[in-house]
């Protein structure tokens, strides 16, 4: 009987499967974190966990698999230990920790758990130490040993001096009235303590830590007969002020203060809510120019933008961070929020020079440098962080400041410094007109662009817009970053100069010496009225080289046969606009003519039909021009070709041939047709 009943709770188990199985709720970050910690330690046996050790210091973690494959906590080296798991022992001669913890009382449990500098506190008040061995349900948030003495010397001194009232007080407000395990640390929420009914901020975090009052819990769920005991690695205060009273009180916020007022944030920071605000001080501000400055403080839109770009939607303690990871701001910008040993990170920088103040609704990050977000900015400070700084150069050197740096509302169209390798272009007329049609009237947004769309610029032009699968071009000039949206303009960073069309295909072939001979071709056809009208074609235009290239009884049969000359020149018309941006390894461009055209690029090389070109994105207002050495033939035209279909249309036949005898038994191929048809499906 004896051993049934020691084997009954195993029968039990193995009935209901194991305990993932079972119904029950999610599993909390931590608790998934302290999962994967037993599973990196159950060859060293039962209930063993594995931490991750900074090197040099006593700070340890429960991590998930990244961070366990990283072996770095804040881009620093780890070494990887084992112990019992929390509520866990070892026994002499046993493997791993096979003992759960004794039961004890709150006030004991404190000396298990690594927390005997609180039990010397607890014992010099006098209420205190009945209270944590007595009857009832309590939890503490007990600071570890090392994290009482961390406190500054005036603290403790101030604490220790009055045991009845300040440190009782400070006890008690670790605790609260009632047990609370780690499933219950919701993120954003918030204990109420025994001090006063103050509250206690708790966030629970993806990556599995935990903070209270942003300290880090370090072991959770130590059980008592009349509580719960949760390890944290420093002493926490009680917090009286929000955010938006905290800048007022601070000498260093004077500039911030007065631009939250300005903007009427103010609201915001002293409402409801749970905020992280890298609040800017005094030195931050005068870091940046003065006229950047004066120009965002003056216009309430780009002000409202500056500090929205501050202010993290959730709170952020720096405990929290352990690699780096993207937070979203209200002003709807993503910040890379990192760490460095200590320091936290900024998009990189280490600029945060105090942290963790708290508020009630939040959490303040002191930082040294503005992050001013693109919409805040003008057009030539977008340019100045990107890579278009000649063009820059060029647009100024035209005059056209006032338009990068002014309220007008318009669209930058900027080459990328590549584009002037060979060097920078003379501003002369020519080019002022030129580059007046790289800026485009309103503010655009890439994603709203369509295929065929015409934008106007400031020189009265009509741009085109051509949407391709992997390529967004305006005219010959291809996108070739993600826009920058600023105050009041756009910048699109382009692949290459742009060209307006200055007229017709017809018109650009007329302008060209080049194509002489194609133009009394057209002529002879009678496509030039076609060629003249509006539409959408790509035109690969052979140049008199070409025709001379020819031998001459084909060229002059071909020149006499108007027919058969517009059946060869639709043949090199494409029935859409495609320019050198748009073509991809290897695209089928439909002629006119009713074939296809094989048009790649390769190495900057575009080739119709693997004959390369000559010159690319000729731009007329109806379609594009490449100049190619070489007159297309169709595939009907080709020997090799015409060869190739004879086959496959003679193939075709004897299939069929041979399907319809399969079909009448009676009917048989002759031997020679089925050799035949053997060798051709070879």
């Amino acid at each position: 009987m004896a051993l049934l009943l020691r084997l009954l709770p195993l029968a039990l188990a193995l009935a209901l499967g194991p305990p993932a199985a079972q119904a029950g709720p999610a599993r909390s970050p931590y608790q998934l974190v302290l999962q994967h910690s037993r599973l990196r330690g159950r060859q060293h046996g039962p209930n063993v966990c594995a931490v991750q050790k900074l090197i040099g210091t006593n700070k340890k973690y429960f991590t998930n698999c990244k961070q366990w494959y990283q072996r770095k906590i804040c881009g620093k080296s780890t070494v990887i230990s084992y112990e019992c798991c929390p509520g866990y022992e070892k026994v002499p001669g046993e493997k791993g920790c096979p003992a759960a913890l004794p039961l004890s009382n709150l006030y004991e449990t404190l000396g298990v758990v690594g927390s005997t500098t609180t039990q010397l506190y607890t014992d010099r008040t006098e209420k205190l130490r009945p209270e944590m061995e007595g009857p009832g349900s309590f939890t503490i948030f007990a600071p570890s040993n090392e994290a009482w003495a961390s406190l500054p010397a005036e603290v403790l001194d101030s604490l220790v001096s009055n045991v009845n009232i300040e440190l009782l007080n400070a006890l008690r407000y670790h605790m609260v009235n009632r047990r609370v395990l780690t499933d219950e640390l919701k993120h954003g929420t918030a204990l109420t303590s025994m001090y006063q009914n103050s509250d206690i901020q708790i966030h629970h975090y993806p990556n599995g830590i935990v903070t209270v009052n942003c300290a880090r819990l370090l072991k959770a769920d130590h059980h008592a007969t009349n509580g719960v005991v949760h390890l944290i690695d420093r002493v926490i205060s009680t917090i009286s002020n929000n955010i938006q009273q905290i800048i007022e009180i601070e000498d260093t916020f004077e500039t911030l203060r007065a631009a939250v007022a300005a903007s009427g944030l103010n609201t915001l920071l002293e409402g409801d809510g749970q905020f992280t605000l890298l609040a800017p001080t005094n030195e931050a501000f005068e870091k940046i120019p003065a006229a950047t400055l004066n120009r965002i403080l003056g216009d309430p839109g780009a002000l409202k933008d500056l500090l929205n770009n501050h202010i993290l939607k959730s709170a952020m303690c720096a405990e929290a961070i352990v690699a780096g990871l993207s937070v979203e701001t209200l002003q709807g910008t993503t910040l890379d929020v990192g760490c460095s040993g200590d320091m936290l990170t900024i998009n990189g920088k280490a600029i945060i020079s105090n942290k963790d103040i708290l508020a009630t609704n939040g959490v303040i990050h002191y930082i040294d440098e503005l992050l001013i977000p693109d919409s805040a900015k003008t057009l030539f400070e977008l340019a100045a962080e990107s890579d278009v700084s000649t063009a820059i150069d060029l647009f100024t050197q035209a005059g056209f400041s006032t338009h990068l740096s002014g309220s007008e509302r318009l669209t930058l169209l900027a080459p990328l410094n590549s584009v002037f390798k060979d060097g920078s272009p003379r501003v002369d007329a020519r080019m002022k007109n030129l580059l007046r049609n790289h800026m485009v009237k309103d503010q655009l947004a890439s994603k709203y662009l369509y295929h065929g769309q015409t934008l106007e610029t400031l020189g009265g032009k009509k741009l085109r817009v051509f949407v391709y699968r992997n390529s967004l071009c305006i005219e010959n000039s291809c996108i070739a970053a993600h826009d920058k949206r600023g105050r009041y303009g756009t910048l699109f960073t382009i692949d290459r100069m742009l060209t307006p069309p200055v007229g017709t295909v017809m018109d650009v072939l007329k302008g060209d010496n080049r194509f002489r001979m194609l133009v009394a071709a057209i002529q002879t056809a009678g496509l030039t009225e076609m060629l003249n009208r509006e539409g959408v074609y790509t035109v690969f235009a052979p140049t008199d080289e070409a025709f001379q290239a020819m031998p001459p009884g084909e060229l002059n049969k071909l020149l006499g046969n108007a027919k058969e000359l517009a059946s060869i020149l639709k043949y090199h018309i494409g029935d859409e606009i495609l320019v050198s941006g748009g073509i991809e390894a290897l695209v089928r461009l439909k002629s006119l003519q009713g074939d296809k055209l094989e048009v790649s690029s390769k190495n900057n090389v575009v080739s119709v039909n693997k004959e390369p070109v000559a010159e690319a994105d000729i731009m007329a207002t109806n379609g594009v021009v490449y100049a190619i050495s070489t007159v297309l033939q169709p595939p009907a035209n080709r020997p090799q070709e015409r060869g190739d279909e004879l086959a496959d249309s003679a193939l075709e036949i004897f299939k069929q041939a041979s399907a319809f005898s399969r079909g009448h038994t009676s009917v048989k191929l002759a031997p020679v047709y089925q050799r035949l048809l053997e060798r051709m499906k070879h």
